[in-house]
């Protein structure tokens, strides 16, 4: 094997190499991900990486750039142009010892292989009573805001969230992409990693030296970095109303936080970081604590990963909202042409123009409805039986 670094048995897994590390050092998005997989290939020689043209050239973000000079033409290799194949070979290596990571390079550019996820990826582990673990990640290149054409920009994540065996991850932040992208790889079943297109060249500062050990501790451990998958983060703290995001739409949310503080008002943010598990205690004990919810996502809002968290919220958190659950989301149309994308994905205004319709001036707020005013009326409930899309105007 044509590598050019000291490699792990297989099987076997070693501390990340931090001779390149700065502390507190600015990474982009695209590079923490090409840390995390180098990091990944280093520690643990089962890990492989295969897609289209993600060897030599590093793939169409560069997200492997260098890895198949490091490591060998044997673990980060170029494929056909063939994502069912990609997929199909990639379970057949995560069954036989290996751990796949698998580059679909776009977001539409993974619906030939959606049969090989639903039916066998998803799968397996159940139909062998777990005998066959798929220690395998799916990376996809998702959502928009680059001003992709038709096929290059899509948000697929409430196909895979709806199809129970997959593991289903949308990082936000460069230090999540790093992390979370590495305990993806670690765990022994499928996953599904979203990366927002957008978000590759974004920049922060990171104290990758302390990411990389936490992610070494948790190896040695056995037990997950704290902040985990499945664990979802106060991006931002509020009093007046909960944003609820994931993946591209965080920073969305942010800003539109930002410029609601300027107008008098307090928005929490929460940053879901995974989709699948979800996790409901953060989520709930935020919006308990502010009355307000207004959930915002790329994906059109029908029967999307918007809906079902707007409805566990109104589920788990009815006695203390104030207002109906709002969501804002694309539009329920195909995605649109670059120079009508503006249109479609959500913004800053359309987000404010949902906090302004969280009934802030009718009778009765957050502790009403928890002393039972607000439900003596019979308001809330009526109103909360018709949750507003936020894609198609305000019910």
């Amino acid at each position: 094997m044509a590598a050019t670094t000291t490699e792990a048995r297989p099987g076997t897994r070693q501390a990340a190499d931090t001779a390149d590390s700065t502390d507190n050092a600015p990474l982009t998005f695209a590079k923490a991900l090409n840390t995390a997989l180098a990091d990944e290939m280093a520690a643990d020689s089962t890990v492989v990486m295969f897609g289209e043209d993600v060897g030599p050239l590093g793939g169409v973000f560069r997200i492997t750039d260098s890895l198949t000079a490091r490591f060998g033409a044997e673990r980060c290799f170029d494929t056909p142009l063939a994502e069912s194949g990609i997929v199909g070979m990639a379970v057949g290596m995560a069954m036989n010892g290996l751990r796949p990571v698998v580059e679909m390079q776009f977001d539409a550019f993974a619906y030939p292989a959606f049969e090989q996820i639903v039916s066998h990826v998803a799968k397996m582990p159940n139909r062998t009573k777990a005998r066959i673990k798929l220690p395998m990640v799916i990376r996809i290149p998702y959502a928009g805001g680059i001003g992709g054409v038709e096929h290059h920009c899509d948000s697929s994540e409430s196909y895979y969230a709806h199809t129970p065996g997959l593991t289903v991850v949308a990082p936000a932040t460069v230090a999540d992409a790093y992390s979370l992208l590495r305990e993806a790889i670690r765990l022994d079943d499928p996953v599904i990693f979203l990366e927002p297109k957008k978000l590759y060249w974004t920049k922060e500062r990171v104290d990758l030296a302390g990411l990389r050990r936490a992610a070494d501790d948790a190896v040695q451990t056995g037990r997950s970095a704290a902040g985990g998958i499945g664990t979802a983060a106060v991006a931002r703290p509020g009093t007046d109303a909960t944003l609820i995001a994931y993946g591209p739409s965080v920073s969305t949310a942010l800003a539109a936080a930002a410029a609601a503080e300027v107008e008098g008002r307090s928005l929490e943010v929460i940053d879901l970081r995974s989709i699948v598990p979800y996790d409901d205690a953060t989520v709930d004990a935020s919006v308990r604590r502010t009355g307000r919810a207004v959930v915002i996502a790329e994906a059109p809002g029908f029967a999307s990963v918007a809906s079902e968290i707007a409805a566990r919220v109104s589920e788990r958190c009815f006695h203390s909202l104030a207002a109906p659950v709002r969501r804002v989301t694309g539009f329920d149309v195909p995605y649109p042409a670059p120079k009508l994308e503006h249109w479609f994905l959500p913004g800053v205004d359309r987000i404010l123009d949902a906090v302004d319709e969280l009934q802030w001036d009718e009778p009765g707020d957050g502790a009403d409805v928890l002393a039972g005013d607000s439900l003596a009326g019979g308001s809330l409930a009526a109103g909360t039986a018709a949750v507003d899309t936020g894609s198609e105007g305000h019910l």
